[in-house]
């Protein structure tokens, strides 16, 4: 008898399944930075996801018996999670962002960012709604700040751009899950190179930021990221700078250019040490989000174009 049939005998309910998980995972020491913040959520939300139930699935039932075969089920994703140190989205293909599904793969990063915070707000106060007509999210990724932002602006045209293909295929997949199809458009593009000449009157961004000491030491679960869409050089603003310096072409004079550096705001602010970055406040957590107008962006483009 294996492990996992030995432990299918012992274990009863959905409650146990939970309980054996936090165990382990606490005793294995798995890292949480994929949008779950304990070895309880995580072992909650793989469980029900193996048992095909929903994510809000009522505590009252969780004493619920289990056949063996799903016993079986909940085990095996457990102890995958544990011994293949993978994030849970990539074990369940899906991910939560802004309150929507995403499809997810190795291929893109997990969507995580606080900059959800800003799209469930209409990015107010520094935008006038009303006033939002189309929106630019570059290095899309899955296409999940893409896709927001579509829902929150539902009358604005949003043009979504990575330059992975293989990223773009899964922000497709979304945009065609979501179907947004006339709505969202997906570019394969190096931040504007392939961008059409327009003025758009957001510019969102969470792009690659982690700098060469931070992907040295980085827990085994985000390595099995891809290294396109996190690593960023020395300083972690390989892709910042050359965005700093684009992107007042492309933003609207009454715009907003917010873009998520991370770790990396310390280097940003050093090395622009009179540029007035709004560095923005999150209710729910996060930190690195960095908000300049078309207006400052004029006022500090000299500076931008200086650097590089």
């Amino acid at each position: 008898m294996d492990k996992i049939d030995q432990l299918a005998d012992e274990l009863n309910t959905i409650r146990d399944c939970i309980r054996w998980g936090v165990s382990r995972f606490n005793e294995s020491e798995i890292y949480y930075g994929h949008g779950m913040e304990s070895a309880l959520d995580e072992a909650v939300y793989l469980t029900l996801f193996a048992l095909h139930l929903p994510h809000d699935f009522s505590t009252d039932y969780f004493d619920s018996a289990l056949t063996y075969d799903e016993k079986k089920q909940v085990l095996s994703l457990l102890m995958q999670r544990i011994h293949k140190r993978q994030p849970a989205a990539y074990l369940s293909n899906e991910a939560w962002f802004c309150g929507l599904k995403f499809y997810v793969n190795d291929q893109v990063l997990v969507p995580r960012s606080p900059i959800a915070e800003l799209i469930e707000h209409q990015f107010e106060p520094w935008v006038e709604p009303e006033h939002v007509d189309s929106i630019l999210d570059l290095c899309t990724g899955s296409g999940c700040i893409g896709i927001a932002c579509a829902y929150a602006f539902d009358w604005a045209d949003v043009d979504a751009t990575d330059i992975s293909p293989n990223a773009l295929q899964v922000a497709k997949r979304n945009v065609e899950d979501h179907q947004l199809q006339d709505r969202v458009t997906l570019i394969e593009s190096d931040l504007f190179s392939a961008v059409p000449p327009r003025k758009y009157d957001i510019i969102v961004s969470n792009p690659p930021y982690v700098d060469a000491e931070d992907m040295a030491d980085l827990p085994d679960e985000y390595l099995h990221e891809p290294e396109l869409g996190l690593a960023a050089g020395d300083d972690g603003l390989d892709l910042v700078i050359p965005m700093l310096q684009q992107a007042r072409n492309f933003l609207s004079d009454r715009g907003i250019l917010v873009v998520e550096v991370g770790n990396s705001q310390f280097a940003l602010q050093e090395r622009f040490p009179e540029v007035g970055f709004y560095w923005l406040e999150f209710e729910h957590g996060g930190h690195g989000v960095f908000l300049l107008t078309a207006e400052q962006l004029d006022e500090y483009q000299s500076l931008f174009d200086a650097a590089g």
